[in-house]
């Protein structure tokens, strides 16, 4: 089961002394943070798309073997509300190639308000080209129903699990040879932090559900106060604790420590 770990973007500013080296600039922490994790989920897609040309530098800037996950845009999701989504899942990918081979999965993070609607589900996520990873995160309970885990098993897409206060706030279905998981908040202190147990918890749930060779992706959403760098760097050593493959940077063996971490971190819940 290769895992990759790693936090859902990298520009915030509190994460200096944590991720980021003081006297390091802000132009060179996306080198930085490739340095550290295998992966990275691009927020920043979602509030504003960028040019293939900004998608194509980011490559440039990321080792070999680097995945970015691409946030759909907000236009797609919550203004269009999955509507009409020809053009627009076009327009995303043909800019998100400029990214090449470090493209990983494609996340659609449908709005709390959207109920269900699996024949517009199904609509979307068929306009995406073939051998495109997409996963879905509801987040209306409506899409709870084996229609909607039909819909996901047909496309080959994943159902994003999702966790809030370290619980799960999704189904936990299998819904393609592959799996995503986002953690967006954990209970430990200091807050938004995850235990240990927590993400122990999650590294088993993913263990006994892919045992296979199926790549699993997994993204902190819990930026603040650099919790979601110090959670990852757990999380890497949870999973191999469990002698599953965590994937890391070229030339860094995984489980390296953040600029602030420090060993025996005694955050619990």
């Amino acid at each position: 089961m290769p895992v990759f770990i790693g936090t859902s973007g990298w520009q915030y500013r509190d994460w200096r002394g944590v991720l980021y080296p003081e006297g390091v600039p802000q132009r060179l922490w996306l080198e930085e943070y490739a340095g550290r994790f295998a992966a990275v989920e691009n927020n920043n897609a979602f509030y504003r798309l960028p040019e293939r040309a900004t998608f194509a530098e980011w490559r440039e800037r990321t080792p070999e073997g680097f995945v970015m996950a691409v946030k759909a845009s907000r236009y797609l999701t919550h203004i269009r509300r999955l509507h009409d989504p020809q053009e627009p899942v076009a327009r995303l990918m043909d800019r998100a190639a400029g990214l090449g081979d470090r493209l990983g999965p494609v996340l659609l993070q449908l709005p709390p308000t959207l109920r269900a609607d699996d024949a517009l589900l199904d609509a979307v996520l068929g306009c995406f080209p073939a051998g495109v990873r997409v996963a879905v995160e509801p987040r209306h309970e409506s899409w709870w129903t084996d229609r909607t885990a039909g819909v996901l098993a047909d496309r080959g897409a994943a159902l994003c699990w999702a966790d809030r206060g370290s619980r799960p706030v999704t189904p936990l279905w299998r819904t393609a040879d592959w799996g995503y998981l986002r953690l967006h908040e954990g209970r430990a202190l200091p807050h938004p932090q995850y235990g240990r147990q927590a993400l122990a918890t999650w590294a088993d749930r993913l263990a006994e559900t892919w045992r296979d060779q199926a790549d699993v992706y997994v993204f902190l959403n819990n930026d603040a106060g650099g919790a979601a760098v110090r959670n990852a760097e757990t999380f890497i050593r949870v999973v191999e604790a469990l002698g599953r493959s965590s994937v890391a940077p070229a030339g860094r063996p995984a489980g390296r420590e953040s600029a602030g971490h420090r060993p025996g971190d005694s955050s619990h819940e």
